[in-house]
């Protein structure tokens, strides 16, 4: 009997990281040539295909630099420094930020422009990834004021005694915010407030739930994501949780045969800056080595 191959139909790009991609192919097919202000994409392999289209990949140091020229804002958002930067050099702007980061930049901006300067203003506290370009975005909504805490042990950073208005990166873990909710509740001193605003993008949460069922399905799981990806990381965990047969690769030239031994049933599935092609490419490995 032949083994069953199956590829993750909810795996792959969202839907912020397709629309960057969609812009970044659109301007390098009529000028052949664009910055992007970090990698578009948390994958090396998607973004050496785009390098090869035309597409500079640049850091805030190297957009110092540059005059009057075009550069993507990728799916992750920038703080407002990078549209100040961009002003003074006559640089345009393509602004691929995702609607979800944009529209936690605005709330939590509104939050600390009108509270800004009062006695009893609230510490705005992100769950979130120290140095994560999204986070870096959010933490620029507050001149820097904001507060990163990945986990429990980050509180000590924050003031007890003083209200908390916290907010969540848009793809960490629900249970993870949930934790530092009731850890931070907790903590507070009496009749201190704690404001909690669950951000987390629903495509990227509701994956985990899927992805559990997907990977405990299957013999063997191929997880298929980029070193850089911090959804991906998470999402191979969870997979890896259900399923110990589960394997984490960057594309097909990782795969070994030895993982596929004796299974009758291999998924395949990947983080939301997994391009499609590369499951695919992954597949067909496994036919190969299989001699399906």
């Amino acid at each position: 009997m032949k083994p069953v191959v199956e590829i993750d139909e909810k795996s792959g790009f969202c839907f912020g990281v397709v629309t960057a991609i969609n812009k970044a192919e659109s301007e390098l097919a009529s000028s052949g040539s664009l910055y992007c202000l970090g990698d578009i994409v948390h994958n090396s392999n998607e973004v050496e295909r785009l390098q090869q289209k035309g597409l500079k990949t640049i850091t805030h140091a190297g957009m110092e630099s540059l005059r009057g020229v075009k550069v993507l804002l990728r799916a992750h958002g920038e703080p407002p420094s990078t549209y100040s930067l961009a002003a003074r050099n006559e640089i345009e702007i393509i602004d691929a930020t995702c609607p979800v980061v944009l529209a936690l930049q605005k709330r939590i901006k509104e939050m600390y422009v009108s509270t800004r300067g009062n006695a009893d203003a609230p510490q705005i506290v992100i769950y979130g990834q120290a140095g994560h370009a999204e986070v870096n975005g959010l933490v620029g909504q507050t001149e820097g004021h904001a507060i990163v805490v990945e986990n429990k042990n980050d509180l000590d950073r924050i003031n007890f005694s003083r209200d908390i208005a916290l907010y969540s990166q848009t793809t960490k873990s629900v249970e993870g915010f949930n934790e530092l909710i009731s850890e931070i509740s907790n903590r507070l001193a009496d009749g201190v407030k704690l404001m909690s605003f669950d951000t987390i993008c629903r495509q990227v949460a509701g994956r985990v739930g899927h992805l559990r069922e997907f990977a405990a399905s299957h013999e063997v799981v191929i997880f298929v994501a980029g070193t850089k990806s911090s959804n991906g990381k998470i999402l191979y965990n969870h997979c890896k949780e259900v399923n110990p047969r589960t394997y984490m690769i960057a594309d097909a030239s990782q795969l070994q045969a030895s993982w596929l031994m004796n299974a009758s049933s291999i998924g395949i599935c990947g983080a939301t800056s997994t391009p499609r092609r590369l499951m695919e490419e992954v597949r067909h490995q496994v036919f190969e080595y299989m001699k399906i």
